[in-house]
């Protein structure tokens, strides 16, 4: 199991801009965990839930949900960089999100990322002092697949 970077400073993230992160570790996409996330936000489409339908479709299995990959990069994440020092970190969302390749279920996924910018920010009333936004593109691929299922520029706030 390859090791996390660890960032202490901002000047660390920003020296670090433009260098590739990972790939992490590889997780088996399963129908249990499809399952669980149609029955979380309500998508039973039959190409995600029903393997027997599935099979007879476009892609000869279920698949799993574009934005269950997604979902996955607070899993993926951590296990490409860890910035320590900090008093909170928080998800500030994204800016631009594309699946072009399916997941088929079973497959195997695991990501890679790289620092595209990183910016002061103030703090709000919760956060306390100032820190730094840090904006990462980051690439899941399968395992075999010759195109990415997910590459999202993923947004983080990071809080001294």
């Amino acid at each position: 199991m390859a090791e996390p970077r660890i960032f202490t400073s901002v000047d660390e993230l920003r020296a670090a801009i433009g260098e590739q992160l990972g790939p992490g570790e590889w997780l088996e996409i399963d129908q249990k965990r499809v399952d669980l996330f149609a029955e979380a936000t309500g998508d039973h489409q039959w190409i995600h839930v029903d393997p027997d339908r599935a099979a007879t479709g476009p892609f000869g299995t279920t698949i799993a949900h574009g934005y269950l990959t997604l979902s996955l990069l607070p899993l993926f994440v951590p296990r490409l960089l860890r910035v320590e020092n900090v008093r909170m970190g928080v998800n500030y969302g994204t800016n631009k999100v594309r699946f072009p390749a399916p997941v088929p279920v079973g497959s195997r996924l695991r990501a890679s990322a790289v620092l595209t910018e990183v910016t002061e920010v103030a703090a709000g009333p919760a956060a306390g002092d100032g820190g730094v936004q840090l904006t990462a593109r980051v690439t899941v691929e399968r395992e075999g697949g010759d195109k990415p299922v997910c590459v999202a520029e993923s947004v983080s706030r990071y809080y001294f």
